[in-house]
């Protein structure tokens, strides 16, 4: 999974992007300190894996990941080349989903690149900008298919999409608020990688003293909620200062600093969560000596495409899974003790795999 960090220049974003991956990308109070995307990898946090792999004494544990891209300061007019536009809005293009982090705090020693502080203001500017680069890439289709319809149904039937897309795009909304119902029109809308088609979390930066209650008494980040419960986006909390203080801990230290702030989980928790939610994502789990794993698929994922994920040998060749849930994997102690209590379940082609299911493959190439 692959998530791009946007927003204004001095909105946080850099420094929630080092607390995240720990990678120390230049963060100073200008516009365009992050040139290059940064990318880092991070581990999603699952106790799962280290009750199994304590279990069976794996030698290795192996967490699923998230990649994350620090895409620079986009500002009015990236589109036309602004800033640093177009460069970056092309980096975007390639993340499953967008995560905005938007200013929900006043503080008169971070500039705001408008002058003041308006988090709505600051979502449209963004929203302005990755429109019209749709419509850039949208125009370059839409004079291919032109000359092809001429002679061919299916290009002419793609024209009729694309000019629909065009005047929605245009009268400023965003892809995915169009109503699809049509499999070949859903099927080319992804094709397009539009990146207003892309899902969103909005990350709502505040002060420390926001972080408390969640956010509830901050009226900017209220109005971020109101604002994505309209596009089914998510929302998540955070001060990217407190961020980075925690990234600076052990773990035990990490536990007592959130408690002590009166906090369950730390933004990168939120964020994971957020993320899986929006993506419709889930992890199941491998276990044995050499190595305990968690995957990452799709929820709804049949049994054979999930061991594809591990090697396509295992899809082709599929025979069957032996499936058992990690909470009765942990209480027997070993897939031996499981099985004598009834507790693994062989299943074929058809089995939908839940979330921590632990799974043996059988198969044959």
């Amino acid at each position: 999974m692959k998530l791009g960090i946007v927003g204004l220049p001095n909105v946080g974003k850099s420094t929630l992007f080092n607390s995240l991956t720990k990678a120390g990308a230049e963060s100073a109070n200008y516009p365009f300190c992050t040139i290059d995307p940064n990318v880092g990898i991070v581990a999603v946090p699952d106790e799962r894996l280290k009750l199994l792999g304590d279990m069976y004494k794996s030698k290795k544990v192996t967490p699923a990941v998230i990649e994350f891209v620090d895409i620079a300061g986009l500002v009015k007019g990236a589109s036309k080349g602004e800033g640093l536009g177009n460069q970056f809005l092309s980096n975007i293009r390639e993340v499953d989903a967008i995560v905005h982090v938007v200013r929900c705090f006043e503080d008169t020693n971070v500039i705001h690149v408008d002058g003041s502080v308006n988090p709505l203001r600051d979502i449209e500017t963004i929203n302005l900008e990755l429109i019209f680069s749709d419509l850039e890439v949208l125009e370059r289709r839409l004079s291919k298919v032109i000359k092809a319809a001429r002679m061919d149904k299916t290009a002419a039937k793609e024209q009729a999409f694309l000019e629909r897309i065009k005047a929605h795009l245009e009268s400023g909304k965003q892809a995915k608020s169009m109503e699809i119902t049509d499999e070949d029109e859903l099927a080319l809308m992804k094709e397009y990688n539009f990146l207003t088609w892309k899902p969103v979390i909005y990350a709502a930066n505040v002060s420390e003293d926001d972080l408390g209650d969640d956010g509830a008494s901050n009226a900017m980040v209220q109005e971020v909620r109101e604002y994505a419960k309209n596009e089914n986006s998510e929302v998540f909390v955070i001060c990217a200062q407190i961020e980075q203080e925690i990234s600076e801990l052990d773990d035990d230290e990490k536990a007592m600093f959130l408690e002590d702030l009166g906090l369950k989980e730390s933004g990168l928790d939120k964020l994971i969560a957020a993320s899986y939610r929006i993506l419709g994502l889930m992890s199941f789990l491998t276990a044995g000596e050499d190595e305990t794993r968690a995957w990452t698929i799709k929820i709804g994922t049949k049994a054979p495409q999930a061991a594809g994920k591990i090697h396509s040998d295992f899809e082709r060749g599929f025979i069957k899974a032996e499936v058992v849930n990690y909470k009765d994997l942990l209480e027997q102690g070993s897939l031996a003790a499981a099985r004598e209590k009834g507790l693994v379940g062989i299943e074929g082609k058809d089995y939908i795999v839940k979330d921590g299911d632990v799974i043996l493959f059988r198969f044959n190439v």
